[in-house]
């Protein structure tokens, strides 16, 4: 009886096993779409200065080819990688064709690492050095979809081609708002060469590096294809407007915006009842401003009313400045209700203004870089402390230390006066 009675079960749960692998399952369709795979371009500087031979006794060329070898083996599955050149074709004297010298190597997608190493073996070291038109040329290869993106330059040399100016066009592409970071390497660069690639490198938020050892060069190129592809959390490109009645309204998250010299920025967040604001906001002084500078965030209601504000002030140690605020909104027992039966939002603006001046010879278009944090966490227990003062429960331990102080007072007040009486005593 018993030796039926689990084949019995058993059947039943193979039967069920077989039902739900045949049955198509509804949750696949609810889950979220598949993220888009992280896009690198590498652009290679071949201009004819890179045959210098002065790394590790061999031409820049040639240790740039074998760093791409070592890479190319080295690319995660899932990033698409391409190669863009510039100088690499052009061997003239016509600055107009020149500064034109730029094209795609090897298209961004899945890699074929045997066609990408033949290809970068064909290089030899020709041109000019337009690094403006390469990066505007790396922009539109890796598009304008959700993908995060980066841009590896690899250069010997500053730019051969003004007055288009690759830092104002760094600054142009991060204006757009694509998600599209710049990395810079410089080949034993000098110091001209250095200061633009670093102006490039911070306009996008990348990063910059000096480069003297083929060793240096491929580890580092290394790095930066693998931040690709596990990338930090992607901000969200957003527009502030004038007021805050036609602010776009903020969820959770992290945001990033232009903001020109002196300017006010507005952005919208719903709160509930029970609940508390956290927000902060970043400005990079991507450019050269003056001296004493400041960055204001404020949260006010839609009637004007401050609430609270968050400021914070430099004097040109820092490329960036940042602060933030809190504003926990208290439970109300008889608080309105919208149509659903649930409590009614209030809706909370941010200001994010700046006072960042610029020297007469400096563009002040694109605005500079901001990002903005959003975040809504459950109020604390007593948020009015926390609202006005920014101590919330650290009353309890102010008021316990104060009191421990007046009372060990007393006690060595009452001590000194019987050690002195003992003293007339004897």
């Amino acid at each position: 009886m018993i030796t039926r009675k689990r084949l019995a079960t058993g059947a039943c749960a193979l039967l069920v096993a077989l039902t739900a692998a045949l049955l198509p399952t509804s949750a696949s369709a609810d889950e979220p779409a598949a993220k888009e795979s992280p896009k690198v371009e590498l652009v290679l500087d071949v201009s004819g200065s890179m045959r210098a031979r002065d790394i590790d006794g061999k031409s820049r060329m040639s240790a740039a080819k074998q760093a791409f070898n070592e890479v190319l083996d080295a690319v995660p599955e899932e990033v698409r990688l391409g190669i863009r050149t510039l100088g690499a074709d052009y061997p003239g004297n016509d600055r107009k064709r020149g500064c034109k010298d730029t094209r795609q190597l090897y298209p961004v997608g899945p890699l074929d690492r045997t066609e990408a190493k033949t290809a970068v073996a064909t290089l030899a070291p020709t041109g000019w050095t337009p690094i403006g038109p390469a990066l505007l040329g790396a922009a539109d290869d890796l598009g304008e979809d959700g993908a995060t993106k980066r841009i590896v330059l690899i250069t010997d040399g500053e730019d051969t081609c003004a007055p288009l100016d690759p830092c104002q066009v760094a600054r142009e592409i991060a204006a757009k708002g694509i998600h599209l970071v710049i990395d810079t390497l410089g080949l034993v660069p000098d110091a001209k060469t250095r200061q633009q690639l670093t102006c490039i490198a911070e306009a996008t938020g990348g990063t910059y590096t000096s480069i003297h050892r083929t060793e240096e060069l491929s580890r580092r190129v290394r790095q930066l294809v693998d931040r690709a592809a596990d990338p930090v959390v992607t901000p969200v490109a957003t527009e502030g407007a004038g007021r805050c009645a036609d602010a776009p309204r903020l969820k959770p998250g992290l945001y990033t915006d232009r903001e020109t010299f002196g300017e006010h920025r507005w952005y919208k967040v719903d709160l509930l009842p029970g609940q508390e604001l956290r927000a902060s906001v970043s400005i990079s002084a991507d450019r050269a401003v003056n001296d004493d500078y400041g960055v204001l965030l404020r949260a006010v209601t839609r009637h004007g009313r401050e609430i609270v504000r968050g400021s914070e002030a430099g004097d040109g140690r820092t490329d960036v400045i940042s602060t933030g605020l809190r504003y926990p909104k208290p439970e109300v027992e008889d608080a309105d209700e919208d149509g659903d039966g649930k409590p009614a939002a209030e809706t909370v603006c941010l200001q994010v203004s700046n006072s960042f001046s610029a020297p007469p010879a400096v563009k002040t278009t694109p605005g500079m870089p901001i990002e903005l944090t959003v975040d809504i966490v459950d109020g604390p227990a007593s948020a009015s402390d926390v609202a006005s003062f920014g101590l919330g429960r650290g009353w309890w331990l102010l008021g316990a230390l104060v009191l421990a102080g007046f009372l060990a007072g007393l006690i060595w007040g009452w001590l000194s006066r019987w050690r002195v009486a003992v003293w007339r005593t004897h």
